[in-house]
């Protein structure tokens, strides 16, 4: 049985108090969308995984998805509706032809692989199936007012849907296409369109955590459960990083991955750039794996005149190779000029995009020495460096 999950990721929701799609907003070093996408394509059964994201979304599923996986197809642009949305998804699965088909919201970032195996098994016997859960709070309708209550509506029967909502493929995108050229275009979810169609839906027992993100403080609660999970099963772990180099002849320095126009730049056998070296240092501490000068020796000429940030992402990547989460990073420069403080919020910009983490948990600081020792004497940069990163407790000698 060939299992397709399709993730609708095409709305422009901005309640959770963004610019920014829902589906786009960081929860740790991932964004809504990728946890989303992470729970199919770790998903032993789901052989296809495809997003379907706004036509302006382009450029910003490419920089906020890093997730590779074999199964994870490139996005398809969506239509003006959610229902024509998954239409369009489902006509592009047909390449991969799948038996099944698991249609899942973008913004309920944490379905579990329990879901996902009860919706799959309820197919058996079912041409649809969705997770829900029993409705355990009483129900009032308001009355024209809307401040007095005109009735208690029983619920007994009564459930709340959640999303992956499973179908035979086939079933389902013929039951879409009727749909559109009946003009059938206000179903709520797939399970109502499938119901119009006439076709059997069961329901099989959700989770709590399976919640829809659309406020601000559903992304801020998303975010304090990841953090509550990751202090139970992750170690903290700390490294601290320095480096120093003086200045020679030239006119810009690059410090914490933004060139900056000066009298002099930083000497050195890469681009010199004294931050970065000092936060991959802290980085490769974190997890006990050497320093800079191991893994890029200045005497390896490949290295000549390398832009730092490649040696900043190879220690992220030997991090996250760990399993590793980056919690925060700090970077204090020591100098007299050039002046660190304009320049501030593009360095921290920049090292949360080669980190990714969000700017809020990059500190860059600046201090001179009055005038003491060789950054005094304006004869090179100093800069140290600190890293907090979480490893899984599994990883513990």
């Amino acid at each position: 049985m060939r299992i397709a999950a399709l993730i609708v990721a095409a709305g422009r929701g901005t309640r959770a108090g963004s610019d920014l799609p829902k589906q786009y907003l960081r929860l740790d070093r991932s964004t809504v969308l990728e946890h989303a996408l992470r729970a199919f394509t770790d998903h032993p059964d789901v052989a296809h995984v495809q997003a379907v994201i706004h036509p302006d979304d382009g450029d910003l599923y490419t920089r906020s998805i890093t997730l590779e996986s074999p199964k994870l197809a490139p996005p398809i642009h969506g239509g003006p509706s959610r229902q024509a949305s998954v239409r369009l998804g489902l006509e592009a699965l047909a390449a991969a032809a799948p038996d099944l088909v698991l249609i899942h919201d973008a913004a309920r970032p944490f379905a579990p692989a329990a879901v996902i195996d009860r919706v799959v098994a309820a197919l058996e016997t079912h041409s649809g199936a969705i997770p829900a859960l029993a409705l355990a709070d009483t129900l009032k309708r308001a009355a024209a007012d809307g401040t007095t209550i005109a009735e208690t509506i029983p619920r007994a029967g009564l459930w709340r849907a959640q999303t992956p909502q499973g179908f035979h493929y086939a079933e389902i995108r013929a039951a879409h296409r009727h749909a559109e050229t009946s003009g059938q275009e206000d179903f709520t979810d797939d399970a109502a369109l499938a119901e119009w169609a006439g076709q059997a839906v069961a329901l099989v027992e959700g989770a709590e955590i399976n919640i829809k993100l659309t406020t601000a403080n559903d992304v801020a609660e998303a975010r304090r459960k990841i953090e509550v999970s990751m202090t139970q099963t992750f170690e903290p772990r700390t490294g601290t990083g320095f480096d120093v180099h003086r200045f020679t002849d030239g006119s810009s320095v690059w410090l914490c991955g933004v060139e900056i126009p000066h009298t002099h730049k930083l000497e050195g056998h890469s681009d010199a750039d004294v931050g970065l070296h000092a936060l991959t240092d802290a980085l490769l501490g974190t997890i006990g794996d050497g320093d800079i000068g191991q893994h890029f020796p200045p005497s390896d000429p490949k290295w000549k005149g390398a832009a730092s940030h490649l040696f900043l992402a190879d220690a992220v990547r030997r991090v996250n190779e760990r399993g590793g989460r980056i919690v925060n990073v700090d970077v204090t420069l020591l100098c007299e000029e050039p002046r660190i403080g304009p320049h501030r919020p593009a360095m921290q910009a920049r090292i949360a995009e080669i980190l990714g983490i969000t700017p809020d948990r990059v500190g860059v600081k600046a201090t001179t020495t009055e005038g003491m020792g060789f950054t005094g004497r304006r004869e090179g940069i100093a800069a140290m460096a600190s890293a907090l990163v979480l490893l899984p407790f599994s990883n513990v000698d």
